[in-house]
């Protein structure tokens, strides 16, 4: 099995950048949007999976999620990817910025457009945690952050025979990108120096974006957003024609044991929502984990 962490350090900055995906708000009662898409790998291909994730405003976990056995690498010409492009908004407020750290999205609710952006995001290694359950607001907006290493951070990477400085300045080797919007007191959703990392952990436990998308929210975004972190690798819906739906991603592992390991994360769900889940048909589901809606029932 290959670890989206080795991924992050031997993907080129290859991808173009994609402006998020919007989708027209569904009226109350329903909470599935989009469609599926599936785009055919071209003969002579020599991008990475990353090229075609970022062309159509996924992040590369939900690119795996949707593809399994694709070379990540260099996937092979005459392949049809799935494009994971229908989903179930999560079961929120519909208002501001909701972060699902476990399907890797960012859901913007525009005020007055009756829209929603989705745009994919990375977030925090393991150890380094992106928040999972928090409520706070945009405290401020900064073009050109500069970036100040924690001393935990410096260690670290000296830890590995790196030396940070202590102070990295605005600029093309910044990792926060070109753009930053502060969130509580220690947070940050920001930019990147790099086009991979979108979809995978590797951050200091701030949220990632590709440069165009953060760009986009730095310009639409006020000071004051209400910005919600949630973690649901289990989304459900009962649409108003009656039928039943379910989103499964991989939860992110919970401590050093389960990252390492090469079982699957158990799903935190509830013995109850298991239980009705199963008893729907939806056992396989649970198990595949494909990141996309799927219509359970008889």
């Amino acid at each position: 099995m290959i670890r989206l962490s080795t991924l992050a350090l031997v993907l080129a900055a290859v991808a173009p950048c994609a402006l998020a995906v919007t989708y027209p708000l569904p009226p109350e009662g329903s909470r599935l949007v989009g469609a599926p898409l599936t785009v055919v790998v071209p003969k002579g291909n020599t991008q990475p999976l990353e090229y075609y994730a970022a062309q159509y405003g996924q992040g590369l976990s939900n690119m795996l999620e949707a593809n399994p056995g694709v070379d990540p690498f260099l996937p092979k010409a005459g392949t049809s990817l799935t494009i994971p492009q229908q989903l179930i908004l999560p079961d929120t407020a519909r208002q501001g910025i909701v972060i699902n750290v476990a399907e890797m999205r960012l859901y913007y609710y525009p005020e007055g457009s009756n829209t929603v952006d989705v745009l994919p995001i990375g977030v925090g290694q393991a150890g380094r945690e992106t928040p999972r359950n928090w409520v706070t607001r945009v405290e401020r907006k900064q073009e050109a952050p500069g970036w100040t290493p924690t001393p935990n951070t410096r260690r670290e990477y000296a830890k590995e025979g790196k030396t940070l400085p202590a102070y990295v300045p605005p600029g093309e080797d910044n990792p926060m990108g070109l753009y930053a919007i502060y969130i509580g007191k220690l947070y940050a959703i920001h930019g990147t120096n790099a086009n991979f990392g979108i979809g995978l952990r590797v951050s200091q436990g701030c949220i990632r974006l590709r440069n165009n998308d953060i760009k986009y929210l730095f310009d639409n975004v006020p000071v004051g957003t209400r910005v919600q972190f949630i973690d649901r690798p289990v989304k459900t819906t009962t649409e108003p024609d009656g039928s039943h739906w379910v989103e499964v991603h991989e939860p992110l592992s919970r401590n050093r044991a389960e990252f390492e390991s090469t079982n699957k994360v158990p799903l935190p769900i509830s013995p109850a929502l298991r239980a009705q889940l199963t008893a729907e048909g939806a056992g396989a589901v649970l198990e595949r984990r494909s990141g996309m809606p799927v219509k359970i029932g008889f």
